[in-house]
């Protein structure tokens, strides 16, 4: 069963078929003793009158047994039928299937040692005040065999003689009424399914009709490859409509990635394309005069080639979330590591570095790669100086590296982050780099989890500072 829709109303019919069947057998239940407990105290009414009577002392032949729908049968204390209903003919659920009457033994005369008068009390007659035991029979009763509910009731007589009075009312009524409402309740049930199933499957349709929207529509982007499309949102506040508006977000970050892949394809495309057309052009002027070859111009293009392939390949693998390692890196000892391999550079940077902690959890490789791209930079931009401070602060590790060049104009200082992005376009390509190397800096931060930002510093050029938490202490 693929559809939602059938499976909701099959699992709404279930569940409600289940409580249905719970309810009405708890109702047929509660229905079945009310009508039992009724009859018994019928019963017990009944059985009560005779036993009045016997304790009045009413004879066997005086008691009033002419109720065909209540019938009685008094027994003594050995089980003998001593009075039963007339019109009784078999009876069942007594202790006593008797329904002929047993000829009592003869009471006492008054000559006998045990009318004696021995100064005692004469005995008392009464009704026991106990609750009387019920129990479930059949009666046959002028050639009709019914159910029945007995009460027997204890009685003893002025002759101290102890006798049972069992009487029946019938059952008839329950279980008519107990029929009637199974009866009803089998007929309404599968009625009463079909219309849960029913309203189930139009109101699962109605509310799923959205989810069929957004599955069109996303079939057809998928068909149309336009990622600038988006799926109707609803104007309910519902689960649907937050599904609709988060695929709307994805797609709009799922384009957003492909435009900037797209950008980041084209712009490789156009930095490759001028050092290998230098590069080839060299070598063929090369080829066909050996004496015109520049072969320092051909090392320094592939040189650039090289640069350039590498930042592609780190690009390619932070964008694919590759995680960098857990080495110790002191960052202190990274710097001046950085900056002694630096002595050919036009400006030597100067070197401060802090005491206390300086080690950071991450890849050695990727971080002095981020200070060589700084270094780098600041070379570029710097009139006469460059400066590199090292220090703790709290749970971080500051880089700061400063130039006094013309620094980074405020409303640019996010954009240089950005690919390819070079605010000095009027220099030559070979001057200005490819616009990777701020972008590779602060994607290596953060798969760290540090930041790199931008400012200004006191001597009006730019100031970049990397941040980076202390092992133990990095951001969730």
């Amino acid at each position: 069963m693929r559809s939602v829709r059938a499976r909701a109303a099959l699992g709404a019919t279930l569940v409600v078929a289940v409580a249905l069947a719970a309810a009405g057998l708890a109702v047929l239940l509660v229905l079945r003793g009310n009508l039992t407990d009724r009859a018994g105290l019928e019963a017990e009414v009944t059985a009560r009158e005779v036993a009045g009577e016997l304790a009045l002392g009413a004879t066997y032949a005086e008691l009033d047994l002419d109720d065909d729908d209540h019938p009685v049968q008094v027994t003594d204390e050995e089980g003998r039928v001593v009075a039963v209903s007339k019109d009784l003919e078999a009876i069942s659920g007594t202790g006593t299937a008797g329904v002929v009457r047993v000829s009592p033994a003869p009471a006492p005369g008054p000559g006998d040692d045990d009318d004696e008068d021995d100064g005692s009390d004469p005995p008392r007659s009464e009704v026991s005040s106990d609750s009387p035991d019920f129990t479930n029979g059949t009666a046959t009763i002028d050639g009709e065999k019914a159910d029945y509910r007995f009460a027997a009731v204890e009685v003893t007589t002025k002759e101290d003689v102890t006798l049972t009075v069992h009487a029946g009312a019938p059952l008839a009524a329950e279980q008519e009424a107990v029929n009637t409402v199974r009866t009803s309740m089998l007929t309404g049930l599968p009625v009463m399914l079909l219309v849960v199933a029913g309203v189930t499957w139009l109101v699962t349709r109605r509310a799923l009709r959205p989810v069929e929207g957004i599955r069109r529509e996303l079939a057809a982007i998928t068909a149309s490859e336009d990622l600038g499309r988006r799926v109707p949102e609803p104007d309910s506040r519902d689960e649907i409509a937050r599904l609709a508006r988060t695929t709307n977000e994805t797609l709009t970050v799922l384009q957003a990635s492909v435009d900037r892949q797209r950008r980041f394809v084209a712009d490789a495309s156009h930095e490759l394309r001028s050092p290998i057309a230098s590069l080839r052009t060299q070598l063929e002027v090369g080829a066909a005069h050996p004496e015109l070859l520049d072969l320092p111009g051909a090392v320094t293009d592939t040189v650039r080639l090289q640069v350039l392939a590498a930042d592609l390949l780190l690009l390619a693998r932070l964008d694919a979330g590759e995680r960098p390692g857990r080495t110790a890196v002191d960052l202190g000892a990274l710097v001046r590591e950085e900056v002694s391999q630096r002595t050919a550079d036009r400006i030597a940077p100067q070197v401060s570095v802090a005491d206390g902690p300086l080690e950071v959890a991450g890849s050695r490789g990727q971080l002095a790669r981020v200070v060589g791209n700084l270094l780098d930079n600041a070379e570029r931009h710097a009139e006469r100086s460059v400066a590199v401070t090292v220090r703790a602060e709290r749970d971080e590790v500051l880089v700061e590296v400063t130039d006094d060049g013309p620094g980074v104009p405020e409303a640019e200082q996010d954009r240089i982050f950005e690919r390819f992005v070079r605010l000095d376009d009027a220099r030559s390509r070979d001057d200005g780099g490819a616009g990777l190397g701020l972008a590779i800096a602060r994607d290596v931060a953060a798969r760290h989890g540090g930041t790199l930002t931008v400012g200004t510093a006191p001597s009006g050029g730019a100031r970049f500072t990397l941040r980076l938490p202390l092992p133990g202490r990095e951001r969730p």
